[in-house]
């Protein structure tokens, strides 16, 4: 989403005033009448400095931005952890702490991890053309792009489709089964966008190449690749890559879409397309154990961890490495990647150093297009 700078300044004021309302004084968000279950939270160890910041954010769930919030901040300086909201709207029952949820885009930290575990397993060479692993995938159209490039998303490769499909479409469809490989073939059709290495545009479509990658040099599928080189060092034992499924299985908080001021559930749906860019189902827990396991160097060697924390030079606005994005947040450097899927927003964000570190689900109820909006409420307050 491209937020103008006018747009960010407003946005950046308003939580900011919100914030510093506090607990006891700061009003409910406006938002469907619904009465509001009483914010759950907890701490750990010592008190979080911005805790107070951390629960005001969580005032008055379910609101018009989201049904439910599960949020962890930590780092040296203490560990904060709260909930709000509802499992499900019409129904009694506070938000699940340890539900499972659609992670989205943070999927790709885990693919973009595995993948430089096999370059540090010399399976894979970063530097060398994807032409050369998967011959016949690429038109004559494109030159040679590498294995970085793909990682870093200036592989100059376009999407399937150059416009988002109307909602309604994409509701009638949530059940249907799409071929990730005919959507990569697809891509390709349209030819290359740019030059390799001469841009940056984040898109599905290159870790989805990836996940091809992994196979033809595993022998292995996607996620069997996934567990064994990324989930199981992290501990991460309630993760899945559900394919063709379209539920989550287990415990979770239902996810919903606002659609002219009505709530509609898309908890169940298919995202059997993002092969390796955005069908990971996991849990707070889970994601907490991959972002500190990864940043400490215990799942990808150091010297292909750099990968991780270094964007393309050269590329004007490039702002994302491989699997991660950089921000900088009220003037501090951090690290992470947000996800979205209908109903589900996601993050993990943390200074490189784990000094502060924060893990999110919410149920956003228009989870793409307010990605920001959502992060800002949820995941900003610790970093002031």
């Amino acid at each position: 989403m491209t937020v103008s700078p006018r747009k960010r300044r407003v946005l950046l004021a308003a939580v900011s005033a919100f914030v510093a309302l506090g607990v006891t004084t700061g009003p409910a968000l406006a938002g469907p009448a619904e009465p509001h279950l009483p914010i759950s939270s907890a701490t750990r160890a010592a008190e979080h400095p911005q805790a107070q910041a951390l629960q005001a954010a969580l005032l008055g769930l379910p609101d018009g931005e989201a049904t439910s919030a599960v949020v962890r901040a930590g780092g040296r300086d203490g560990q904060w952890a709260g909930s709000a909201g509802v499992r499900e709207v019409g129904r009694s029952g506070p938000a699940l702490t340890q539900g499972r949820f659609r992670a989205g885009s943070v999927t790709k930290v885990v693919t973009a991890a595995l993948v430089l575990r096999l370059a540090a397993d010399r399976k894979v060479d970063l530097d060398r053309p994807i032409q050369r692993y998967l011959p016949g995938l690429l038109t004559s159209e494109f030159k040679p792009i590498t294995v970085r490039q793909l990682l870093n998303h200036t592989s100059g490769i376009q999407p399937a489709v150059g416009a988002e499909i109307p909602w309604a479409e994409r509701y009638a469809q949530r059940f249907d089964t799409i071929d990730p490989k005919a959507v990569v073939a697809a891509g390709i059709a349209r030819g290359p966008e740019f030059a390799p290495g001469t841009q940056q545009h984040y898109l599905n479509i290159n870790y989805t190449i990836l996940a091809m990658l992994v196979e033809k040099v595993t022998g292995r599928s996607y996620a069997e690749g996934a567990a064994r080189y990324v989930l199981r060092p992290a501990g991460m034992r309630n993760t899945s890559f559900p394919g063709t499924d379209p539920y989550i299985r287990g415990p979770h908080n239902r996810g919903y879409q606002l659609v002219d001021g009505e709530r509609v559930d898309v908890t169940d749906w298919s995202v059997s397309d993002r092969l390796a860019a955005g069908d990971m189902i996991s849990t707070l827990d889970d994601l907490e154990r991959l972002l500190t396991s990864l940043f400490r160097g215990r799942i990808v060697p150091q010297p292909q961890l750099k990968e991780m924390f270094t964007v393309p030079k050269g590329i004007a606005g490039a702002s994302k490495s491989a699997g991660l994005d950089r921000f900088e947040i009220h003037g501090t450097e951090a690290w992470g990647k947000t996800g979205a899927r209908p109903g589900y927003n996601t993050a993990v964000v943390a200074t490189r150093d784990l000094s502060r570190t924060v893990v999110y689900s919410v149920t956003g109820t228009d989870a793409h297009a307010q990605g920001l909006a959502v992060g800002m409420r949820f995941a900003f307050p610790a970093f002031r």
